[in-house]
């Protein structure tokens, strides 16, 4: 049964089905089509009769005295848009209002810039390719370190994959061959003279093409900016750069930061390809998920990284709002971006972390916050919370994750949701959204976007002209209320566990700004998933063997509690190394 963006909307804040993470549909609007009939001129003046209709938009109701008193005021504020709407803003240009995730009152412990991994013995140097593909981040850099395999050699080795299966997943836009060699003999080169650049040191990755390369194409997945090339690096780019960290691709991405259908074709899932790989950051999830790089970096406003791992079996990070730099990326939702690592394993998000964490003075939410992670901490003391419900009304992949937890000796104590309604926060994507390809509305642009259905952003776009500026900002102050209950509801636990789009949580600590790690679980039966996982997209009847996964949500600045509690329930869980057959 089909639902309508309203509808999915709303569930995003009731059980999480987050809106900017969702798969895509078929385009209605096929090349060749013709294009609809230009609407007659409207007559530009307001009258009473033009506020009674629109008080209906607003839920208002004036009186004929009231209205006409209004009239010479409104049509001032029409004179002082179109003044507005005539200054050309770049999507890089940040409203001057800046969210914190912080909530006055409240200390947050410094951290020193500090990474410690489980004891691991590196296990032989495979003969097989593939098992040196799928192989973590923290093993191929043992390799490396030790001289068994170099940078080059891994580096042809992806980019041999990328070759022979990228096309049938959809899940790169621009593959950089080139620059990917001479970034690998550069590493070489590092380590034969001795220096070690950190723990991404030769490692190849993907990035979402939401982030600019200086000199390359951004293209943001969506038809209107396909020609679009960067002037200058993106802040984490500059960092994995020095890091010595090997640039292979720009990955794929649902246009505008939306699903998994960009201009030019459809993401797919690797352990099923007839469905998409959700979204937006899709081509991030599918690359690593098939092997295709030795991890990627992926963006989330509202469930778009969280989404495409559960569905592609990938392990996502989603830091703290202002952990991470966003500067060179597009932005969608200034208050609610966020830039994280997508991998194969847990203890590889906290290597990437560690090495595009830190403040950026070209992000005016970039926080000065160091970031400390020790795999090997004691899990005795840790209290991590639970809804009970979220898992009676889970499945056994549900169940099954916090039964790994209780085989950790960890006993989960009952945590309370704020009861404070808060599904009107999804207006904060919708509007900030709006606002930030507003050309695309004035302009009449937006008709060049791929996805046109109700639920795309074109319609999206339009919608949100009619949120009242008063209303938003009474939005914005229940999401500081938000923000003080979930602070509250935190207190005296390192972790929340649950199923991904539990009870709202998904809205709730993207509007928060608190971390969440998304990590495989097991595996269930599916049908072909089409859109927002609604619909069943395949022949009656088949199923195919496809990835769960469970949440961990943390404190602001919690993520090491996440990493450590996280790295040893993947170690029970025992599935993270199962690959998709592509």
């Amino acid at each position: 049964m089909q639902r309508t963006r309203r509808e999915l909307l709303k569930g995003a804040a009731v059980s999480g089905l987050a809106a900017s993470a969702a798969g895509l549909s078929a385009c209605d609007n096929l090349p060749g089509a013709q294009p609809a009939p230009s609407p007659a001129p409207l007559d530009p003046a307001i009258t009473p009769q033009t506020l009674a209709e629109a008080e209906k938009l607003q839920g208002l109701q004036y009186t004929p005295s009231e209205r006409q008193m209004m009239l010479e005021g409104l049509e001032q504020n029409l004179d002082s848009l179109a003044r507005l709407r005539a200054i050309k803003m770049p999507n890089e240009l940040a409203p001057a209002t800046v969210f914190d995730p912080r909530v006055p009152g409240r200390r947050y412990r410094s951290q020193k810039n500090r990474l410690t991994l489980l004891p691991e013995v590196m296990p032989a140097l495979p003969d097989n390719e593939a098992d040196i593909a799928f192989a973590s981040v923290k093993t191929q850099g043992q390799w490396l370190r030790a001289g068994q395999l170099t940078a080059r050699r891994l580096t042809e080795i992806y980019l041999a994959r990328i070759e022979a299966l990228a096309p049938s997943l959809e899940c790169f836009i621009t593959v950089t061959p080139d620059l990917a060699l001479a970034q690998a003999d550069r590493a070489d080169a590092d380590f034969a003279a001795g220096k070690d650049r950190g723990p991404v040191h030769g490692i190849p990755y993907a990035l979402k093409d939401l982030a600019d390369v200086e000199g390359g194409p951004t293209t943001w997945g969506a038809t209107p900016y396909k020609d679009r090339i960067a002037d200058k690096d993106a802040g984490i780019v500059t960092r994995l750069k020095r890091g010595r960290a090997v640039l292979l691709c720009k990955t794929t991405c649902g246009a505008l930061a939306y699903g998994d259908v960009w201009f030019d074709g459809k993401t797919r899932n690797p352990w099923n390809t007839d469905e998409g790989s959700s979204g937006s950051s899709a081509g991030s999830a599918s690359a690593t998920a098939a092997g295709l790089c030795g991890f990627s970096i992926g963006t989330e406003t509202l469930g778009s990284i969280v989404s495409p791992s559960e569905r592609c079996g990938t392990t996502g990070l989603r830091p703290t709002f202002g952990r991470v730099s966003r500067s060179g990326f597009m932005a969608l939702c200034w208050s609610l971006d966020k830039v994280g690592p997508i991998c194969r394993t847990v203890e590889d998000t906290a290597i990437v972390l560690s090495q595009i964490n830190g403040f950026d003075r070209r992000d005016p939410s970039a926080q000065r916050f160091g970031f400390t992670s020790d795999s090997t901490a004691d899990l005795a003391g840790m209290k991590v919370g639970y809804v009970p419900e979220w898992f009676e009304n889970g499945d056994d992949v549900d169940r099954s994750a916090l039964a790994a937890l209780r085989d950790l000796g960890i006993e989960p104590q009952p945590f309370s949701m704020p009861t404070i309604a808060f599904d009107s926060l999804i207006q904060i994507v919708l509007v900030e959204a709006a606002a930030a390809f507003a050309e695309l509305t004035l302009d009449n642009t937006d008709d060049a976007l791929v996805w046109q259905d109700p639920e795309a952003w074109p319609n999206s776009f339009r919608q949100a002209r009619f949120m009242s500026a008063v209303d938003y900002v009474q939005i914005d102050r229940l999401r500081r209320q938000l923000m003080i209950d979930m602070a509250s509801a935190f207190e005296g636990f390192d972790a929340v566990i649950g199923p991904h789009y539990a009870g709202g949580m998904l809205l709730a600590t993207n509007c928060t700004g608190h971390p969440q790690l998304a990590l495989r679980a097991g595996f269930t039966q599916s049908p072909t998933r089409q859109r927002f996982g609604n619909d069943n997209g395949g022949a009656a009847g088949i199923t195919h063997r496809v990835p769960r996964g469970v949440s961990l949500w943390g404190n602001l600045f919690g993520e090491s509690a996440l990493i450590a509690l996280g790295a040893q329930l993947e170690r029970v869980l025992n599935v993270a190394e199962e690959r998709p057959v592509i």
